[in-house]
């Protein structure tokens, strides 16, 4: 994970004006597409994604990284924003594709809306990788 920092020298920043900060670093940093995965405000202790009984101090960021996130980008003192490239996803007529294997080790070719956080391919998502579907990567 690479870690780096926006510095904001002002007391406080609103979540809209960190988040582009965030990206716009993403994009110096040689990110064409990049997202947030995930996010946490150190001063308000407000994180996302988030569900009751979540650990604030780890959830967050272990669901960035187990989830495509390659940056962590700090803003100021307030905000920390797990970011992935998104520009080398496959899309069919507008629609996210994704490759992922099972425990066996299929590969499978899945609609990434249909997915759910665990990431594993579910027969109503996935269709298995063969010599008659694209690779998708």
């Amino acid at each position: 994970m690479i870690n780096l920092h926006v510095h904001y020298p002002n007391e406080h920043i609103d979540f809209n004006a960190a988040s582009q900060l965030a990206l716009a670093r993403a994009r110096a940093s040689n990110f064409r597409q990049p997202a947030i995965v995930s996010w946490h405000r150190l001063d308000t202790h407000e994180f996302s994604p988030a569900f009751a009984g979540a650990d604030e101090a780890s959830w967050w960021a272990k669901y960035g990284l187990g989830n495509g996130g390659q940056i962590d980008v700090s803003v100021g003192e307030d905000y920390e924003f797990i970011i992935m490239e998104t520009g080398g996803y496959e899309t069919l007529y507008g629609i996210p594709l994704s490759n992922l294997h099972d425990e066996a080790g299929n590969e499978y070719v899945c609609l990434t809306p249909l997915l759910d956080d665990s990431r594993r391919p579910r027969q109503d998502a996935c269709a298995p990788l063969d010599e008659w579907m694209a690779d998708q990567y």
